[in-house]
């Protein structure tokens, strides 16, 4: 049986907030995958970004992700995950993913201003574009959606998200 917890969704759809809490309430340790990558780089994100460029910065998330090695962890990769196949492979096959749902318009009223968030748009991209490309690789590789429409507050995410989990587990035995 899986043990760990992937989330996977935009940048602003709360897997750090979602992730730290929910690995509480699990009893869980939780795991940041940005922060892992800086880590083991010795870089920031945004400085390995500048000096190798997207596709660069994407070679070493996926190789990160893909060598994690936790048990009885949350875990938050970072939003473009879903493009590294061998890390979604091997998340997959360590953990439960879940998609943390948002609408579009949801996403950009908590993303502000994209380069203090760290997101990174190809040339001529826009946000709404990024959110197209990416919805089908969640909704592909998504153990679980939960769709974050009409939830009032993070506790009552986790909450729902914890039962959900369980159930899932559980039909797993």
């Amino acid at each position: 049986m899986k043990k760990n917890v992937t989330l996977i969704g935009m940048p602003a759809s709360g897997k750090s907030t979602v992730g730290v809490l929910l690995a509480k309430r699990l009893g869980y340790s939780f795991v940041d995958c940005d922060i892992l990558i800086q880590e083991q780089e010795g870089r920031l994100l945004k400085e390995i970004i500048a000096q190798e460029g997207m596709e660069g910065f994407m070679a070493v998330e996926n190789r990160v992700n893909a060598s994690l090695h936790v048990k009885s962890s949350v875990i938050a990769p970072g939003g473009s995950v879903i493009y590294g196949k061998e890390a979604m492979e091997h998340l997959k096959e360590i953990s439960t993913i879940v998609y943390l749902k948002l609408s579009y318009e949801e996403v950009k009223s908590r993303l502000g201003n994209l380069v203090d968030r760290g997101v990174v748009l190809k040339d001529g991209m826009t946000l709404l574009d990024l959110y197209n490309e990416r919805v089908p690789y969640y909704e592909k590789y998504a153990d679980i959606t939960i769709d974050e429409a009409g939830i009032k507050s993070v506790g009552e995410v986790v909450d729902i998200l914890r039962g959900m989990i369980e159930k899932s587990w559980e039909t797993e035995k």
